[in-house]
């Protein structure tokens, strides 16, 4: 230690001098500024969560209605070229449902993985079945430019309260539905595919 500091370090004793203040006007004034940056930063990192949380909630998959699954089964459906199709036809093999539209760059995006899902599985009883939330004329359009193995039905506007249904309370796309062999939904996903989730699938049925 300094010889400095030990003498500020040392008691005052009775013949120190106190400084005497006449005027308080004379004591010098120190503004003091509330800490905005540190609160702005806590604010902004609180608003940075709750929104992940908000997007990981849109993200997680609600319960399916009571008699959604019969229901479905008992539609009728068309094809882009415009005949019906019942979806009864899908049943007793596993079915990977996917809705999908054609103005979805993630459902664009994921239908190169499920095309190559379809061609390495269907000799195992997989089947797929893509419904576009869209118009007939803009999928044929889509589908002429990019062909797909598996079929694509129609599901218009219906298709988002159909997708409810079945668990996709916001209504996003692309929304996914797997389906037992007997016709039960097994799993389901809102959001892009990725590789890792179709293998976890592949053995499920």
């Amino acid at each position: 230690m300094t010889d400095e500091f030990n003498r500020s370090s040392q008691p005052m004793t009775q013949n120190t001098p106190t400084p005497q203040i006449s005027n308080m006007s004379q004591m010098p004034q120190t503004s003091q500024q509330p800490p905005r940056r540190g609160l702005l930063l806590g604010l902004g990192a609180t608003a940075a969560l709750a929104g992940a949380g908000l997007a990981w909630w849109r993200l997680m998959p609600g319960s399916t209605q009571a008699g959604a699954e019969a229901e479905f089964w008992k539609l009728e459906l068309e094809a882009p070229e415009g005949h019906s199709v019942a979806l009864s036809r899908y049943r007793g093999r596993p079915l990977l449902l996917n809705f999908w539209a054609t103005w979805c760059p993630p459902c664009i995006e994921e239908l190169p993985m499920l095309n190559d899902f379809y061609a390495q599985n269907s000799a195992k009883g997989w089947q797929i079945l893509g419904l576009a939330v869209d118009q007939a004329a803009a999928v044929r359009s889509f589908i002429s430019k990019t062909p797909l193995d598996f079929p694509i039905l129609m599901a218009g506007v219906g298709g988002v309260a159909l997708s409810k249904m079945m668990g996709n309370a916001a209504g996003g796309l692309p929304f996914s539905v797997v389906f037992s062999a007997d016709g039960n939904i097994l799993t389901k996903k809102i959001g892009k595919l990725t590789p890792q989730t179709l293998a976890s699938w592949r053995d499920l049925a």
